[in-house]
């Protein structure tokens, strides 16, 4: 017999649950399905680094960070770079989005608790050009508790509902149908699957042991995106981008499929953009795998010797750190998945970070002690995990010893593309320029205008130095893979969040927030988008979808 609730949502990533928060502060009820066991709670947010997009905070102006709305706009419409009729709400959605970056998002998520780490981050640096793609100024903001950290106060709230008895939660519940009456979205059914002991990120069954059928006066879809399904993202593949890789690391778990895309669209929503996407270039082989061919991110410093799997250098302004996509698609326009960084201990000491809750145990368990560790001599822990464990680095005491182990790495071995003269010819060169306090060399100079951000100085950007330079080694090599990641398109929303159709009218009952509307409108973030944006692109649909649908459910 079908259940009813006044909204039901489906997914119980961090979209879903900011929205069925929204509903119970509404005073109404809400009931979340959720295909994955409780041990997955809170989606891919869990597993982030936790980086939130501000605009002119108190953490900026404490670094002499100047930072405004307008700078913000202008960075953000330089990467979006806006050109389709189905931009029009994505547009919207992303004026309203600097808003609330620039106005109440940091006192709304500090009345519930979330404190930041006080030094902003720098990334996603641009493309060089004060109109185009990239941050101007430092605005990633990492939250004190990593991604768990951003959870936390709407899983406190969420099960303050529970215990209310206003809200429920329906694991292993895995939505196949949104049922259309009279042309209204009325709720949703599926299998029920079953009971699975799967940890958190790991693969479960997917048994069928019932069905279910649960309506509501609104649904909410807020089922993530597409990462884990990589036969979708190459059918999806954005032409302008070249070939898809033909091998890619999976930076979030299988489940997250985008089967939910294709439902929402049979029941009567558009999807538009859905060639948009987000795929980082710097991702390594984790090598204590929770899914399948899991990787982790490398959140570089712009100091490492970037090279295509031939050995050839990166041209300008593809450093690390600057323009992730411009970067895919020269990495792939070379014929290979896989490029290298060349870098030395003092590089990895103090500008390896890795992506994640998981590897940033200092932050994510707010442990003061351990985070001293970081402005001390030598690599984070999990990092040197990597370096003597990670089957994508080659640690060497010469350069002839570090292009053997990077032959050794490379498909096909010493039948492989890579040309190791060309590799040593690209590190003698770059060390030349380090002989004088000024350079021709583009990353070189980026390094030290770095240096200037005081941030970037403490703890992010190494002193330049020659990566032969005895004193700084030993010598580093990393074998880079593409990672999947976000989807930038999905289905498109009104302001409200309501789910539109193909004439742009409001599919009656139907909402949807987080990744699976591009994080608004279909896609807010255009083309590319601006580090730090995607938890809170998820914070702010939900919370205008949440509202929204409690108003009719």
């Amino acid at each position: 017999m079908p259940s009813s609730t006044d909204v039901v949502v489906v997914g119980a990533g961090l979209a879903g649950l900011v929205a069925a928060c929204e509903v119970l502060d509404a005073g109404k009820r809400v009931t979340v399905l959720e295909q994955e066991p409780a041990a997955s709670l809170g989606g891919q947010a869990w597993w982030s680094f936790g980086g939130i997009f501000l605009v002119d905070s108190p953490e900026q102006r404490r670094m002499r960070v100047r930072d405004s709305l307008d700078l913000a706009r202008q960075d953000w419409l330089g990467s979006a770079a806006f050109d389709r009729p189905e931009d029009d709400w994505g547009s919207r959605w992303a004026e309203a989005y600097l808003e609330f970056a620039a106005g109440e998002k940091r006192s709304w998520l500090r009345s519930r608790g979330v404190r930041f780490f006080p030094v902003v981050g720098w990334a996603e640096r641009g493309g060089g050009l004060a109109t185009g793609h990239g941050n101007s100024v430092p605005r990633f903001h990492i939250t004190w508790g990593t991604g768990p950290g951003v959870l936390d106060p709407f899983v406190r709230r969420f099960r303050e509902g529970l215990s209310e008895g206003r809200a429920r939660i329906l694991h292993r519940h895995r939505v196949d149908e949104l049922i259309v009456e009279g042309g209204a979205v009325v709720g949703a059914a599926g299998a029920v699957l079953g009971p699975s002991t799967a940890a958190r990120g790991e693969a479960s069954s997917r048994d069928e042991v019932g069905s279910f059928e649960e309506r509501a006066g609104a649904v909410i879809v807020a089922s993530g995106g597409i990462g884990g399904n990589h036969e979708l993202v190459r059918q999806l593949w954005p032409a302008r981008l070249g070939r898809a890789p033909g091998s890619m690391l999976s930076g979030v778990p299988a489940h997250v499929d985008g089967r939910m895309l294709g439902i929402t669209e049979r029941a009567g929503a558009r999807l538009v953009n859905t060639d948009r996407h987000w795929h980082y270039t710097e991702g390594i082989a984790n090598h204590a795998p929770v899914w399948a061919d899991h990787g982790i991110r490398i959140l570089p410093g712009p100091s490492p010797l970037w090279l295509d799997a031939t050995g050839r250098r990166l041209p300008t302004p593809l450093f690390p750190g600057f323009d992730t996509l411009a970067t895919l698609e020269h990495i792939l326009a070379t014929g290979h998945d896989h490029s290298w960084f060349v870098l030395t201990q003092a590089i990895i000491e103090k500008e390896f970070a890795l992506s994640g809750s998981e590897q940033n145990p200092d932050l994510t368990g707010k442990d003061l002690k351990l985070l001293a560790q970081r402005v001390r001599p030598g690599a984070p822990g999990p990092v040197e995990a990597f370096k003597e464990r990670g089957a994508d680095f080659v640690v060497a005491s010469s350069l002839p010893e570090l292009l053997h182990g990077m032959v050794g790495l490379q498909p096909g071995g010493e039948g492989g593309p890579l040309d190791v003269e060309r590799v040593r010819r690209e590190v003698y060169a770059r060390d030349r320029e380090l002989g004088n306090t000024f350079s021709k060399d583009a990353q070189v100079t980026a390094i030290r205008g770095a240096r200037s951000y005081l941030g970037d100085r403490l703890i992010r950007v190494a002193k330049p130095h020659r990566l032969l330079d005895r004193a700084a080694g030993p010598l580093i090599a990393v074998k880079l893979h593409v990672l999947t990641r976000k989807t930038l398109g999905g289905i498109q929303t009104d302001l409200a969040g309501r789910a539109l159709d193909s004439a742009g009218e409001p599919v009656p009952g139907l909402y949807a927030a987080g990744e699976a509307s591009g994080f608004g409108g279909g896609g807010m973030h255009g083309y590319r988008a601006l580090e730090g944006t995607f938890l809170g692109g998820c914070l702010f649909s939900g919370r205008a979808a949440g509202r929204a649908a409690a108003r009719v459910g």
